[in-house]
C-alpha cells in the first residue's frame, strides 16, 4: 500500500512539475513573439505585440509556481535550517521531519482553501484582468490545481516521515 501511494504521489508531483515547466516555455515563446511583434510593428512590418501579454504572463507564472510545489515537497527540497542537525540524534531529526511535514501539510491545505475561496469570490463578482479582460477566477483555478496536488503530496510526506521514524530510516533531501 505504501509503495502504491509513493508511486501515485511521485507521479502527481512529476506530472505537475512537467506541466509547469511546459507552461513556462509557452510563456517564454509568447513573450518573445510579443516583443518581436512590437519591434516589427514599429518598423511597419507586423501587427504589433500580443494584447494582454502581461496578464497572460502573470497568470502563467503563478500557475507554474504552484505546479512546482508538489515536486519540491516530494523531493524534500524546501528550505530548511540544518544548523543543529548534525549535533542531534537521528531519532530527533526524524521526529523533526514529521513535525515539518505536518506543518507543510497545514500550510498547503490553508493555501488551497484560501485559493478556493478567492476563486469563488472572483467568479461571483466577475472580475477580469485589466488589458486582456481574462476572468481572474481562471488564474485562481489554474493555481488551485497545483495547490491540491501540493496538499495530496504533503499528506503522503507525513506518512513517509512517520514511517521513517518508526522504522528508523533516514530520509535524505533530494534522494527520495
Amino acid at each position: 500500500m505504501y509503495m502504491m501511494l509513493s508511486r501515485v504521489s511521485e507521479s502527481v508531483a512529476r506530472f505537475l512539475a512537467i506541466a509547469g515547466g511546459l507552461l513556462l516555455l509557452v510563456i517564454v515563446v509568447l513573450t518573445c513573439v510579443s516583443i518581436a511583434g512590437r519591434a516589427l510593428f514599429s518598423a511597419g512590418i507586423c501587427c504589433g505585440p500580443i494584447r494582454g501579454i502581461y496578464d497572460y504572463t502573470e497568470i502563467g507564472v503563478a500557475t507554474a509556481i504552484f505546479a512546482f510545489l508538489p515536486w519540491c515537497q516530494y523531493r524534500m527540497g524546501h528550505a530548511s535550517v540544518d544548523l543543529f542537525k548534525s549535533a542531534m540524534p537521528d531519532v530527533m531529526n526524524r521526529f523533526l521531519n514529521v513535525v515539518m511535514d505536518v506543518g507543510m501539510f497545514a500550510l498547503a491545505f490553508l493555501v488551497a482553501h484560501r485559493l478556493w475561496l478567492g476563486m469563488l469570490d472572483k467568479q461571483r463578482y466577475g472580475e477580469t484582468t485589466l488589458i486582456a479582460q481574462v476572468p481572474v477566477w481562471i488564474g485562481y483555478a489554474a493555481c488551485l490545481v497545483g495547490a491540491v496536488g501540493f496538499v495530496m503530496v504533503a499528506a503522503f510526506c507525513i506518512l513517509r516521515s512517520v514511517r521513517a521514524l518508526i522504522k528508523h530510516e533516514n530520509l535524505e533531501e533530494g534522494q527520495i
